[in-house]
């Protein structure tokens, strides 16, 4: 395992244990038994860290989604990702996207199972806005106390699902 790598998996366990603001280059570094301007050997700077972090992320969507063969499916599995992986998820998903800083196909490979069950680009954005939108409010705790958060997602899925035709847009 390169250095590179190995800086991946300590920022990814101290992201997934305390959050973004875990994610300095000094706990980095301490973790990892270097001095913090160390790791910019390894790692040009916290940018370039994170889009390591948003790749894993992604890599690891296309994986569990990829196992999906329906809508119903795959709305399952993003919001059991998303709540598996809550700070993962949203350093993925908060702010820009760092194109210019992923491997190339990465984030196509994270979109191919939302197009194979929708058959469209368009409805798979869709989707994928409907299940970020309300895995994003369920993460923030934004539902109101005793709310029937899987009933939303029922019906959200439902009612996307009424309107999909594979192939053909509605």
């Amino acid at each position: 395992m390169s250095r590179r790598e190995q800086i991946l998996d300590v920022a990814l366990e101290l992201l997934e244990r305390d959050g973004v603001q875990a994610l300095t280059m000094r706990a980095i570094g301490e973790a990892v038994g270097m001095r913090a301007p160390s790791l910019y050997k390894h790692v040009p700077d916290k940018q370039s860290l994170e889009a390591g972090l948003i790749a894993r992320g992604l890599t690891a969507q296309a994986q569990v989604f990829a196992r999906a063969k329906t809508l119903t499916a795959l709305a399952r599995a993003y919001r059991g990702w998303a709540r598996e992986h809550p700070h993962l998820y949203r350093l993925m998903t908060d702010g820009p996207l760092p194109r210019d800083l992923l491997p190339p196909g990465v984030e196509d490979a994270a979109a191919a199972p939302l197009l194979a069950v929708t058959g469209s680009v368009a409805q798979a954005r869709a989707l994928w806005g409907l299940a970020h939108g309300l895995i994003s409010l369920e993460l923030a705790g934004r539902f109101p106390p005793g709310a029937d958060v899987d009933a939303a997602w029922r019906v959200g899925i439902a009612a996307f699902t009424a309107t999909t035709t594979k192939g053909r847009t509605p």
